[in-house]
């Protein structure tokens, strides 16, 4: 993975976490766990000796991949916003926004997740919105500040903040900027309790 890089543990997928490199790396781990864990069907399964294909920990032999389903490298979505921005005027509520989609089904890139990505121009103001699915958002590029109800927070790159369900959300760009968000929105859609507003 590089900054700004989404990467999918889809279910029933073995993974692991390493770091061949020198410097420290951090993300930030989404999780569906409370859903699954609602369904009953959050468990784990031991290696047996009879797995193939591991090292002495356990763990698969790691394979380099540049593009998958499972991975969506920073600069081509970064690219494809830049282009949104050039072909169009910008969404009142979102600025320039697209949701990450699986390439072969063209559906939410998990069933209980969905991620977005958006592009905020230089001193732009989004109008207040809302929706039934708490989103959690990290910006990757720019600074600005976002009101979520009553309160404020400045943000810039690396921050992370949270609009619970149902609170009105509205962003301003100091710079141009590119937030990251993910949220339940596709379980929410499939169980048909999903709404927005302003």
């Amino acid at each position: 993975m590089k900054p700004g890089d989404f990467i999918l543990t889809p279910f029933w997928s073995y993974h692991d976490h390493g770091n061949p490199g020198t410097e420290p790396v951090v993300w930030l781990d989404g999780l569906d766990i409370p859903t699954v864990n609602m369904f009953d069907t959050s468990f784990f399964e031991k290696e047996t000796e009879h797995d193939h294909d591991h090292d002495e920990e356990g763990a698969p032999e790691p394979r380099f991949v540049e593009t998958s389903v499972m991975k969506y490298p920073y600069e081509p979505s970064r690219e494809k916003l830049a282009q949104m921005s050039k072909a169009g005027t910008a969404d009142a509520r979102h600025g320039f926004k697209f949701e990450y989609l699986n390439p072969q089904t063209g559906a939410p890139v998990l069933p209980t997740i969905g991620a977005y990505l958006q592009l905020l121009p230089k001193s732009f103001s989004t109008q207040p919105y809302r929706s039934t699915d708490a989103t959690i958002f990290c910006a990757v590029e720019g600074r600005g500040t976002s009101t979520i109800g009553d309160k404020t927070f400045a943000w810039g790159p690396r921050d992370i903040f949270v609009v619970p369900s149902w609170h009105p959300v509205s962003h301003q760009a100091n710079e141009e900027s590119v937030l990251f968000s993910f949220s339940d929105r596709p379980a929410q859609k499939a169980l048909g309790i999903w709404r927005e507003g302003t």
